[in-house]
């Protein structure tokens, strides 16, 4: 018998494996309480059967896929429910905080009763034709969650307790999304100085395979900036003692602020972003 898994929330993430786990033969759940109009039109999309919050419990598998700022509350506001129920899901969280944080969910959800297992997803959502994100998951459950392997999902059990999925996912997001505020800082800098066409060319001709991936990574980045300022911050309590690496976590986590905030109001640095890389793929065009 397939399993039934719940997902928090049908964000584009959470959405996309939904909607392979459908394609699967898995029933999912998922709740929309305070959730927008584009969550609901993203649940219907993935065939994600909304339901009350305290139903989520239905499931053989929660997983918790949320802004990183929301990771914590949202165990603790579903910790009442796994208490109570008699039958009690296996709770993932595949968010991207760091290790610290994440044994503090364990914690929470451990006094429920309730198995927990610490994920990360590295990846792009997935959608047809493409692989699953890498799914990696460690702790005394991990290998439960191998289930989800014969549903569509590329699940990689790693060895060692909670927080060392989150440690990997720490450590490539902040190579990926350090590269990525790196460039954002240096493209806004060289737009103000007049200098964006011959960097743009430069790029071009000396480092065109970093210049292809930021092509792809930036634009994409801008309306979910907002994302990252929190996961900027955990990575910078995950340095840990080295004062210096998470100085520069913290100043990625303002920068991403602030082009959160632009994209949201006035555009005026989203628009040099996108432009630096609209003209790149039209100076490329035949």
């Amino acid at each position: 018998m397939n399993p039934i898994v719940a997902i928090v929330a049908p964000g584009n993430m959470g959405a996309a494996i939904a909607k392979r786990l459908s394609e699967h033969g898995v029933k999912v759940l998922t709740t929309l309480e305070g959730r927008s109009g584009a969550s609901k039109a993203r649940a219907d999309s993935a065939g994600m059967e909304a339901v009350a919050p305290e139903r989520l419990t239905e499931a053989e598998f929660l997983l918790s896929i949320l802004p990183p700022g929301s990771a914590l509350s949202f165990a603790e506001r579903m910790a009442p429910a796994l208490r109570d129920a008699q039958r009690k899901p296996v709770f993932v969280d595949c968010n991207a905080v760091s290790p610290a944080t994440v044994e503090r969910i364990s914690a929470v959800i451990g006094a429920t009763g309730a198995p927990f297992i610490d994920a990360s997803i590295i990846g792009f959502p997935p959608v047809a034709g493409r692989a699953s994100p890498h799914i990696y998951a460690c702790g005394e459950h991990a290998v439960r969650l191998t289930t989800l392997s014969a549903h569509g999902l590329d699940i990689r059990v790693l060895e060692g307790p909670v927080g060392a999925a989150s440690a990997l996912k720490m450590c490539y997001a902040g190579i990926n999304k350090g590269v990525a505020a790196i460039a954002t800082a240096m493209i806004l800098a060289a737009t103000r100085a007049g200098a964006a066409p011959a960097l743009r060319q430069e790029l071009s001709e000396s480092l065109p395979d970093l210049l292809d991936s930021l092509n792809r990574q930036i634009p994409d980045m801008l309306p979910k900036a907002y994302r990252w300022v929190a996961e900027m911050q955990e990575i910078a309590a995950f340095a840990g003692d080295d004062a210096t690496a998470a100085d520069i976590f913290t100043a990625f986590s303002k920068l991403y602020d602030r082009v959160s905030h632009d994209y949201a109001s006035e555009k005026h640095e989203s628009a040099a972003l996108t432009q630096f890389f609209a003209n790149g793929a039209a100076s490329r065009a035949p």
